[in-house]
């Protein structure tokens, strides 16, 4: 048994019987002991925050023995360890970040236990992240992504994939290097929307579906220009390299997706990623089963409501996998139908 798995089942035992205690000294009738379960995701105004927000509210709900307490704060790159060690239950991942916990790449190189930690994670389900938006206010005069020279840029939380990301696109496509080139603005999701409101930012970041409901709020008093990947650029060897990373592909922002305010006259190429929702290998199967399940009710009932939740299908949890299915979504998804390739079974 390792050391992690005795440390959950000890925390395990430790709620169980202080439920069992409670229920004893109220001497009362059969109450329902909920068990609490944490998850992590990105902050507000990303889809993950809005479809794991979603997760946790459907499953609290329909499910109440168990309450999911949803965390919006700091970066998937360290929750994804919290999650393998067995200190949190759920958190955000991505076909990226597990491929390079898996390998010890990038941020995880001098993490000698990250190969170890990758082997206890499993995949609840996976949902389209949407497309990179690369915006500026129109009149700024940034019109490309060399135009971003000498300006203040958020790229993402500093620590995050989505950072990672951008800092390589702009270099590898404009030649400019974060930091060097440009003044890289380091905020939180939240802390980054506001201040491109409030004009502190030049340019804004930010991996979420379209139409994001920040950036239509922000469009709809403000004329605004997403900067994108040139068409000649789409086959060269450095979008290729972006492009070619787990979960990762070229898009197109369809032109007046966000109004009359989108100043573009065409569609502008970026790039789109899978992300999804992951746990550990301790968590009970049963219990998966039945939050995976509620989760889909949930979200044929919300569609109306919420256009942006038409991409999350039971057939896109499996797009882009490259971590086994927890069995608990294994079952569900079978359930419901969906055709599970071989990387999804482990």
């Amino acid at each position: 048994m390792t050391q992690e798995t005795t440390r959950l089942t000890r925390r395990r035992l430790l709620a169980a019987g202080a439920a069992a205690g409670a229920m004893t000294m109220a001497g009362a009738g059969p109450a329902l002991a909920r068990e609490i379960l944490r998850m992590s995701t990105l902050g507000p105004g990303t889809s993950p925050n809005l479809v794991m927000t979603a997760f946790s509210n459907i499953v609290n709900r329909r499910l109440p023995e168990y309450e999911i307490q949803l965390n919006s704060t700091g970066a998937a790159t360290r929750h994804i360890i919290e999650v393998a060690r067995g200190n949190m239950a759920f958190c955000m991942g991505s076909p990226v970040l597990t491929a390079l916990l898996r390998k010890q790449a990038a941020m995880y190189a001098k993490i000698d236990q990250a190969p170890e930690w990758a082997t206890h994670l499993r995949t609840v389900l996976n949902f389209p992240m949407g497309l990179y938006h690369i915006v500026v206010y129109a009149g700024s005069g940034i019109e490309t992504l060399g135009g971003v020279r000498g300006k203040r840029v958020f790229l993402g939380p500093p620590g995050s994939a989505a950072y990672a990301t951008m800092a390589q696109l702009f270099e590898n496509v404009a030649g400019l290097i974060p930091g060097k080139d440009f003044q890289v603005v380091n905020l939180g999701w939240d802390a980054a929307t506001s201040s491109f409101q409030d004009g502190n930012l030049d340019v804004y970041c930010n991996p979420t579906n379209a139409p994001s409901p920040a950036l239509t709020q922000i469009a709809v008093m403000n004329p605004i220009r997403f900067l994108g990947i040139p068409d000649e650029e789409l086959e060269s060897e450095p979008v290729q390299a972006l492009t070619g990373r787990p979960g990762f592909r070229v898009a197109q922002l369809k032109a007046g997706t966000y109004g009359e305010n989108q100043v573009n006259p065409r569609d502008v190429n970026t790039l789109s990623v899978t992300v999804g929702i992951i746990t550990n290998e301790w968590q009970d199967e049963e219990m998966i089963r039945r939050m995976v399940l509620a989760f889909y009710e949930g979200v044929a009932d919300m569609a109306a409501n919420a256009p942006w939740m038409a991409e999350i299908t039971p057939e896109a949890a499996v797009q882009d996998i490259n971590l086994a299915l927890h069995p608990g979504a294994l079952s569900a998804l079978q359930e419901l139908g969906v055709t599970i390739p071989e990387a999804a079974r482990g």
